[in-house]
């Protein structure tokens, strides 16, 4: 049987947004929403937060556990792809599904959905998108229309907009490719709400408004 992990990075000390990952967000502190979305998909074997401050540990719920990380791994010049590989190097799987702090709204639904197309073997990686269908442009160019015959919004060819809500991939498409996408992905629709990012302070106020949002609809049901 093959051996499922996840792991949530996080610092403590971020440069656009300080103390973002603990900042109360609708009464909770930001990262709880990850790591309890996380306690709920019992098809995950070992679940880990990758932090080099034990002071995490007070936040983390039963069901994860606390893996140190080097302190270098909190520079502002460290890429997503050199903390993977780190975590790759300490903890062995066959399939791993990496989540992160600032999509506080990503679903446990989701997680498991996308984790379900990769463990079937019919695609070797999966990860959140948002369609986008709408007239795009790129490198001065409209990207998916013509001008001269402008089709209704519904009819356009959609864009899928890649978000950070959660990436899984097996061992073999970090370790062969350097990539946490392989050459066989599954895209997984997520909504706006699964979407938001928490990266400034503006991003923080939106979450604000939608998580107040979003208790609301669930107490509503």
């Amino acid at each position: 049987m093959e051996k499922v992990v996840s792991f949530i990075p996080i610092k403590l000390n971020n440069q656009r947004l300080p103390g973002k990952n603990l900042l109360l967000l609708n009464g909770r502190p930001t990262c709880q929403y990850i790591f309890d979305t996380i306690a709920k998909v019992d098809t995950i074997d070992e679940k880990y937060v990758y932090c080099s401050d034990e002071a995490i540990v007070d936040y983390i719920p039963d069901g994860l556990n606390f893996l140190k990380r080097d302190t270098y791994l909190d520079g502002y010049e460290v890429k997503g792809l050199e903390i993977i590989e780190h975590f790759v190097r300490d903890i062995d799987a066959d399939i791993y599904v990496l989540t992160h702090v600032t999509q506080p709204f990503t679903k446990a639904e989701s997680i498991k959905q996308a984790l379900n197309k990769v463990v079937s073997g019919e695609y070797d990686s999966a990860f959140s998108a948002v369609l986008l269908q709408d007239y795009m442009w790129m490198d001065g160019k409209p990207l998916n229309y013509n001008m001269k015959d402008i089709v209704r919004t519904q009819d356009l060819e959609p864009v899928y907009m890649e978000t950070g809500a959660f990436f899984i991939f097996r061992k073999e498409v970090f370790t062969k490719l350097g990539q946490r996408i392989g050459n066989k992905p599954y895209i997984y629709e997520i909504d706006q709400f699964e979407a938001v990012d928490i990266d400034t302070a503006e991003d923080f106020k939106f979450a604000e408004a939608v998580a107040a949002y979003l208790d609301k609809e669930s107490v509503g049901k």
